[in-house]
């Protein structure tokens, strides 16, 4: 395979060319010379015009790339799905806001289910040991729970006498026992845990201030419960205010734990939490509080990672920004090149359907224009050329149904070269019956009266269609010629001796030979029946022998000739038989016995002969559709390969 550079460099474009010449005298300047200037320059025009080699060569690739129609539809959808991809990303957004408000309570709330285990717990310590040492147990526990939870309140009670830490502490304890969790008291919320052991009851209340709620989880946020205000509560100066606002339990002022937001989207997330309170003066009426969780989503990052989240915590921002706007830049050139295409598509579809409509006016003249050369310029080649064709497909169209009309003419004529009815005899009964293969018939079957005798015929010319009607027709003629001039000379007194099968078929094969082409020709049975005498004469000439069917066996007659029309010179003989009464005698034709089925299996001779002895003593009529209703289940397709003709004749 020889390389033509010369083709190659005349098919590249000045950029081409250009990259070609200034690589690598910028790459022999900077290894030779050892840079400079100008070699700097020639490097950076090399890049330039690299760069635009490459965004050609790009650009080729993706005209062949989508020059498919089905390419250029996936690239289409494939744009198309940049707004679902924001969506779900708008989506996993709002999921990730609402998981760290649902992680942020999660938090506070375990922390505070500690706060009332411990509770529970200093009011266990409290009544372990004797009273002896119960003081001492009280100032033990008070500072070990005091350092940790600020304003801790322990009391202890036994037969009348009650025991504070810090002695100050002033708390009368509801009367009840064994209960713990969050009690409201005075309009604050707090954790608490009422024990009670052989008479003795401790109790361990600590208040849950909006700092104490806040330090909960160092780092979170702002914790605070939250209590309805209404214009009873309202100071004097305000009492005539109708208002009903939320304000935090025990008008507790805002701490600073919330932490600063890291930037812009670094949102704040406020999200309550129902928890169940008791009522100190009646602890088993509970109600509901709203413990309000106000953070950042860096806030909860910081509390579930670790400390060392901080280190990197800025990089999250930096990475989400980056992200969101490669998105939208995705997102508009998306957009944009998908407008493109779709326009470029719904054009050519629009333009295919109007030249659709001029055609379907019948304006073969219209051709619709091709912009592009991608495939949908090509399919609209294809449909001009497809227009500057229909015109001629239509004028084929119109001689192919002027010559179907021809046909069915020919066919309604041939049909009336059949016999109409049979003849009407005291000691025969006959009928005949031609299907054709096709529209027209090449078999052909006749009978009629000469005198006091009855003529029949029946023959196959080969081949089908047109032509094999046209020689059908030409041995009809010529037979009943035949007839008719053996008529005229035999006289009103003849014998009958003149009336010859042998001769009329030897001169029908002279007649047929001299007229027609030497390839065609036709088989031929012609007889002869006596009315008065009963004696049947026949002359079979190639074609399949006629079965005579007389008390339950069946006889093949003698052929007597070879066929028709090929041979000048071919002699023929006849044969006589006499019909007795009950005989049946069927003729027919190769379209009857040679049929094949789907094994390759003639339908033959025996099974026609067993078919018509089993149906011999039924009317000729049931006899014909019988036998032709079993060749066509035997072919097992609906078209025949060749036509059927039947003629049946039974002695009365």
């Amino acid at each position: 395979m020889s390389f033509d550079f010369q083709s190659i460099w005349k098919r590249f474009g000045w950029p081409e060319k250009a990259f070609a010449l200034v690589l690598p005298l910028s790459l022999i300047l900077f290894f030779l010379a050892g840079g400079g200037v100008f070699a700097g320059i020639l490097g950076f025009a090399a890049f330039v015009l690299g760069a635009i080699v490459l965004l050609r060569l790009a650009r080729i690739g993706i005209r062949k790339l989508i020059w498919r129609l089905r390419n250029r539809m996936i690239v289409a959808y494939l744009l198309i799905a940049v707004i679902p991809i924001c969506l779900i990303i708008t989506l996993a957004g709002l999921g990730a806001y609402m998981l760290a408000d649902q992680v942020a309570v999660y938090l506070v709330r375990s922390e505070l289910d500690r706060r009332i285990e411990a509770m529970r717990a200093a009011s266990g310590l409290l009544l372990e040991g004797g009273s002896a040492t119960r003081a001492a147990r009280l100032a033990s526990v008070g500072e070990i729970y005091g350092a940790r939870y600020p304003g801790v309140v322990l009391e202890v009670s036994e037969r009348g006498s009650t025991e504070r830490w810090p002695a100050g502490a002033a708390i009368e304890m509801p009367a009840v026992a064994n209960i713990s969790g969050v009690v409201a008291r005075d309009g604050r919320y707090y954790v608490w845990s009422l024990a009670e052991q052989g008479g003795t009851k401790a109790l361990a209340l600590a208040p849950l201030t909006r700092r104490s709620l806040s330090a909960m989880v160092p780092g979170l946020g702002d914790v605070y419960f939250l209590q309805f205000s209404d214009a009873a509560s309202q100071p004097a100066g305000q009492a005539n205010k109708q208002e009903l606002e939320i304000q935090p339990a025990g008008n507790e002022t805002a701490s600073s734990a919330l932490p600063p937001a890291v930037n812009d989207f670094d949102l704040d997330m406020f999200w309550p939490s129902q928890v169940t309170a008791a009522d100190w003066m009646t602890p088993s009426a509970t109600r509901s509080a709203l413990l309000l969780v106000h953070t950042r989503l860096s806030a909860v990052l910081a509390v579930i990672l670790s400390q060392k989240a901080d280190e990197l915590q800025g990089l999250l921002p930096i990475l989400l920004l980056a992200v969101a706007i490669a998105f939208l830049v995705v997102g508009v050139v998306g957009l944009a090149i998908g407008i493109s295409l779709s326009r470029s598509i719904t054009g050519a579809v629009h333009s295919l359907y109007e030249g659709t409509q001029r055609v379907m006016q019948g304006d073969f003249s219209h051709l619709i224009k091709v912009q592009g050369r991608d495939q949908l310029a090509e399919l609209s080649q294809s449909f001009n050329s497809m227009t500057e064709n229909l015109e001629r497909l239509l004028a084929v169209a119109k001689e192919k149904e002027r010559l179907q009309t021809e046909i069915e003419i020919a066919r309604e004529v041939q049909e009336q070269l059949y016999p109409k009815a049979a003849p009407v005899l005291k000691t025969l009964e006959v009928m005949g019956r031609c299907s054709p293969a096709r529209m027209v018939s090449g078999d052909y079957y006749d009978y009629q009266m000469v005198d006091s005798k009855l003529a029949l015929a029946i023959g196959d010319v080969a081949g089908k269609g047109i032509s094999a009607a046209l020689l059908m027709a030409t041995i009809q003629a010529a037979l009943r010629m035949e007839l008719r001039a053996t008529v005229e000379l035999a006289g009103p007194s003849a014998n009958g001796t003149r009336y010859s099968t042998a001769r009329m078929v030897s001169e029908l094969n002279k007649q047929l030979h001299a007229t027609t082409a030497p390839e065609k020709y036709a088989t031929f049975f012609f007889a002869l029946y006596n009315e008065d005498t009963g004696e049947f004469t026949y002359t079979t000439a190639g074609h399949p022998p006629p079965i005579l069917f007389r008390a339950g066996t069946a006889t093949p007659l003698e052929v007597t000739g070879t066929v028709v029309g090929a041979f000048p010179f071919a002699r023929y003989g006849e044969n006589k038989i006499t019909l007795e009464t009950g005989d049946l005698l069927v003729c027919y034709t190769d379209g009857i016995s040679e049929p094949e089925n789907e094994y390759g299996e003639m339908f033959g001779e025996e099974r026609l002969i067993d078919l018509v002895s089993k149906h011999a003593d039924r009317p000729e009529a049931e006899i014909i559709e019988t036998v032709m209703e079993a060749v066509r289940q035997w072919t097992g397709v609906p078209e025949l390969s060749d036509d059927m003709t039947l003629v049946v004749a039974r002695r009365q």
